[in-house]
Order: C-alpha cells, then structure tokens, then sequence
C-alpha cells in the first residue's frame, strides 16, 4: 500500500519558515533521485544477469537434450531402387533397404556418405570426405634432410631425382623429347643404406605434396578397410597434386600371393589389388609419383614389379670404402673432431658398414668424449665405437639364437 502524504515523515519541524521547508524538501528529492538512479542501475545490471544466466540455461537445456538422443550411424549408399535405397553401415557391413523422400531421392547418389539412426532411416546426407587416417599421412612440415646429407649413394641418388624431382620440376623437358616420365621407383637393399633419407631429401627439394605411410598401416581388420584407406590416399594425392607418395616397408602388403584362405591374408592380398590398380588402372594417376622401399625385395609380388608401375628399380647397397669416408665426413660436420682422426682410415676398418652404421659410430664417439669431459672427439674415440657397437650386434645374434 502507498504511504500517503500525511504518512510520511517530513524533512522539517512543523515551526520552520516557509523558505526553510522549500529548501528540506529539496534535498530529500535529491537523496530520492539519486537512490532512484542507483536502484535503476542495479534492476539493469539484475536484467543482464538474468539474461546470461537464461541463454545459459538454453545452452544446457540443448545439450543435455541432444545427448539424450540416439547417435546416428555412418553409412555408404549402394543402390538406388524402385523399393527404395540400399545402404551399407559402416563397420558391421550390414546392409539395409531404406525409404527417402523424393526430395531426398533426387540428391543422393550411390558411394554417398548418410547418417541413419537406429532403424537404418537415411537423416541426413553426409560430405564427402577421405579417412582422416589418409590426411594424417600428408607431410605438413618438409624434414630437414637435403641431398647433401646423404653420402655413398650418388648414383642412386640421382636416378631417384630423375624418376621423381625432375618430372615435377622440369615437366617440358619430357614433352620435348616426346616420353611420359617415369611413373614410380623401388627402392631395394639391407637396412640402414638410406633408401627413407633419399624419400625425405625428395619431400624437402619438392614442392609437391608429400604423402607418406608404411605397409603395414594399409593392413586392417576388417574386410574392405585396407582398399578403401589406399583409394582414400590416392583420392587425396590427386586433390593435392602434384603429389609424392611414399610407401615404406612395401613388403608388407606386396608379398607374393599364395593359396592361403586364411581371412588375414585375403585382405592383404584386396588391399595389394586395390594399390596395383591405382598405381597402373583403367583411370589415369595423374601428376602423381610413387616412391617405395623394402628391405626384402625377394618377397615382392610380381606384378608389382613391372613397368608401369616401378619403372625403377634401384637397389641401394651399403657404400663402398669411399662412401663411408664420405658419410664420415658428413656427419662429422657438426663435430668438434681432433686432428688425429683419419676419416680413410675408420672406413677401411669397417667394412660391409652401413650409413646408419657410420652414423651411429659417430654418435656413439661423441659419447666417449662427454664421459671423459672432452669436447674434442679423437680417433680412439671412433675405434672405441665401432667395437661397441661391434658387441652389441653380436650380444642380439646371441640372443635371437636363444629364442630360436
């Protein structure tokens, strides 16, 4: 109930003049203001946190209303038929007949994406979009491995640039002479002679897409899965192209096919299909190059062999007495080495080393020296290496015989 003017308390005594009543009464509207003004800013500052707090409220309402919700499955449209559309859910294969709408009808297409829900009824059309698996594999960064990082091999090393980086460098130098560039290379040989240095010095010189995977990530569990990842990498090679594709550790998948009915080695035998037929099938590569490399060529598969898809096959041995002065010397570059190292010498005294071989005696010399508080690497320090690492690989044939 409102007070009334008789019920409020007056801001002067009932004997005050006239002009003294005026002036009370004025500042007692001026107190009512200013409580008014502040009481109105905070009903201001009350509206807009009860607004954030409302849109808040809505937020979770959403949320909590979608996870109540049944999750819709991924699935791949088959056919489009008179009875309606069949579709197959990814993971379990399991194929349905659906009905659409005509709307609906119109816009899909067989190998589209959909999501359905638990019934198998089509919700929406999904993107086309490759295995995230396949964008995981394409080099963002180029390793910081160049041509001059990589001794002992020259020979193999500019077959590689002609096969890979000269096609997508100088593609006229091929159209003038009037020959299609080679398509792919293999490379071949024991470990450790430098067959993935030469694909990463090719990623670092190139300025085209580099893709890289090993064989044995094309393997998978269930049916189907390994081709499609490999029509997912090449997809992708040709949406970024030029591309580079590198494939280590091929064997793992290109391995001679045999009788076995085996359902492991059926699917490795699909996903090999599928590779040889986007590396030389009825459609066109493209500006794409192929590079592979396996440290058991004698168990590859002969049809992968063939021109057309490896029009090179270059075989990468371990470096000969000059090329492991040479790897010496690059690896040594960085070092602080003492003028009694003889690099001609170290590489006569480990023959049939590899690359890696020479790299990891580097390191291993370096080593020495920190536990003896040197900064200056000797020649001692290097034969000490060697015959660590000498012992090591026989300590592990020792084992393997054990277990054998």
């Amino acid at each position: 109930m409102t007070d009334t003017v008789d019920e409020v308390d007056m801001p002067y005594d009932d004997d005050a003049s006239q002009q003294q009543k005026i002036e009370a009464l004025q500042e007692r509207l001026e107190v009512l203001e200013s409580q008014n003004e502040e009481m109105r800013d905070k009903l201001l500052d009350a509206n807009a946190e009860n607004n954030k707090y409302q849109q808040k409220l809505e937020r979770l309402t959403h949320e909590n209303k979608k996870l109540k919700q049944s999750p819709l499955f991924v699935a791949t449209v088959q056919e489009l038929s008179s009875d309606g559309v069949i579709i197959k859910q990814h993971g379990n294969n399991q194929e349905a007949l659906t009905e659409v709408t005509d709307e609906m009808r119109e816009e899909l297409e067989p190998d589209d994406r959909v999501a359905v829900n638990n019934s198998l009824s089509i919700v929406k059309q999904l993107d086309d979009e490759t295995d995230v698996r396949a964008r995981v594999m394409q080099v963002d960064q180029s390793p910081d491995v160049t041509f001059a990082d990589i001794g002992g091999i020259e020979e193999q090393m500019e077959e590689v640039r002609e096969t890979v980086e000269m096609p997508l460098k100088s593609p006229e130098m091929f159209e003038d002479v009037g020959i299609d560039p080679p398509s792919g290379v293999l490379l071949h040989g024991p470990p450790g002679t430098g067959k993935t240095m030469l694909a990463k010095a090719v990623a670092n010189e190139t300025d085209a897409t580099f893709i890289k995977m090993a064989g044995s990530e094309l393997v998978h569990k269930f049916i189907g899965e390994g081709a499609k990842l490999v029509r997912d990498l090449f997809e992708l090679a040709r949406q970024e192209e030029p591309a580079v594709v590198f494939i280590d550790e091929i064997d793992a998948i290109a391995a001679k096919r045999t009788e076995s009915k085996t359902s492991g080695d059926a699917e490795v035998q699909r996903t090999m299909m599928q590779l040889l037929s986007e590396m030389d099938g009825f459609d066109d590569r493209g500006d794409i190059r192929i590079i592979a490399a396996t440290n058991r060529f004698d168990m590859l598969d002969r049809a992968i062999l063939r021109p057309g898809r490896f029009d090179r096959l270059i075989e990468v041995p371990n470096p000969d007495l000059e090329g492991r002065k040479q790897i010496f010397q690059i690896h040594t570059r960085s070092m602080n080495v003492a003028d009694d190292v003889d690099f001609e010498a170290l590489a006569e005294d480990i023959q049939d080393a590899s690359g890696a071989d020479v790299k990891a005696i580097c390191t291993e010399a370096g080593m020495f020296a920190i536990r003896d508080d040197r900064t200056e690497v000797t020649m001692a320090d290097f034969h000490n290496a060697w015959e660590k690492i000498q012992q090591e690989e026989t300590d592990d044939e020792d084992v393997s015989r054990t277990f054998a």
